[in-house]
């Protein structure tokens, strides 16, 4: 159906890459995805074939469980197409109509997905069970990103980004504008909130993991590689996050990452040990304040980030 590849093209759009990039990203594990076949496949009105549809969604930065809820959504729709007699002999699902437009950075949010007709045979799909499966797409593209713009407290309009697998990124509160960094010089790995304009220290990254949790990675200029996580595993509110080298935490060093609001206004970031929130020390929209595990009772913009993408000149210095 048209709806359903507007979404794949909010989620292409919403990732940054290009068909090329996309490629690549694919080919580096062991996916096939040709630029032409990403062209051919968004500029199409018929849900593309499975192993396709897996490729492009991990391409794009959709971790294990998200892949699933774009291949669950995929089987409904093609279950449906098939008793509705609209099946073609590729086995994809033809529907008629033109996709309505989808753009990445649009602040209505993805689109909404009509629900179907009755199929003529009267052997009716349920309504119900459809509608929860288009529900899983627009969750799964909203969870990998859909940038937005959201007005701060003087009423200026600032983008706020959503998780990319592999993508370089400053982490910055929504609450108070500033990132998340290390203090130049020290050895700690505590991280504290400061202005976005400085040379923020380490570079972060995201990679997903099984289920809907990322790893934050680090690469410090002086200790290279390593994980952002919650201070020795601590379980209590309060404790700090801090970076140090991969695998010294357990699941102290992976965390949920969920939108918030409709259109999202940011990003709540939940250390999986505890499913706490993390936000500034005491809610603190002052440089210098430190990053901590806290309560998510009532948790607004204090607790909500975005992931800004660093261009190639900003990475650079």
């Amino acid at each position: 159906m048209p709806e359903f590849i507007a979404l794949l093209r909010v989620l292409k759009d919403a990732s940054g890459l290009t068909f090329r990039e996309l490629a690549q990203r694919a080919e580096a594990v062991g996916d096939v995805l040709p630029r032409s076949t990403i062209a051919n496949m968004l500029g199409r009105t018929s849900v593309p074939r499975e192993e396709l549809l897996a490729a492009f969604v991990r391409a794009c930065g959709c971790g294990p469980a998200q892949v699933a809820d774009w291949l669950a959504v995929r089987k409904e729709l093609a279950v449906h197409g098939e008793r509705a007699g609209t099946v073609e002999a590729s086995g994809t699902v033809e529907a008629s109509g033109a996709a309505p437009e989808a753009t990445a950075g649009h602040s209505s949010g993805p689109p909404t997905v009509p629900l179907p007709g009755p199929a003529p045979t009267g052997r009716r799909r349920s309504r119900t069970v459809l509608a929860a499966a288009v529900g899983l797409v627009v969750l799964a593209a909203a969870a990998v990103t859909v940038t937005l713009l959201v007005r701060d407290d003087e009423g200026k309009a600032t983008p706020v980004s959503g998780p990319v697998a592999g993508r370089t990124v400053q982490i910055r509160s929504v609450h108070s504008g500033l990132c998340l960094s290390e203090k130049r010089g020290s050895d700690s790995g505590r991280l504290y909130q400061v202005p976005c304009e400085r040379e923020t220290i380490p570079s972060f990254s995201l990679k997903p993991l099984d289920g809907d949790a990322w790893r934050i990675v680090t690469d410090h200029p002086d200790y290279d590689l390593g994980c952002t996580g919650v201070w020795d595993g601590m379980r209590d509110a309060g404790a700090g996050l801090q970076d140090q080298g991969c695998g010294k935490r357990g699941d102290a060093e992976e965390f949920l990452i969920e939108p918030v609001g409709r259109p999202v206004e940011g990003y709540r970031i939940r250390p999986a040990h505890t499913r706490l929130c993390v936000g500034a020390e005491g809610n603190s929209k002052e440089s210098g304040a430190k990053l901590v595990q806290t309560s998510c009772d009532g948790a607004d913009r204090g607790s909500l980030f975005s992931f800004d993408p660093v261009t190639e000149e900003r990475a650079g210095g």
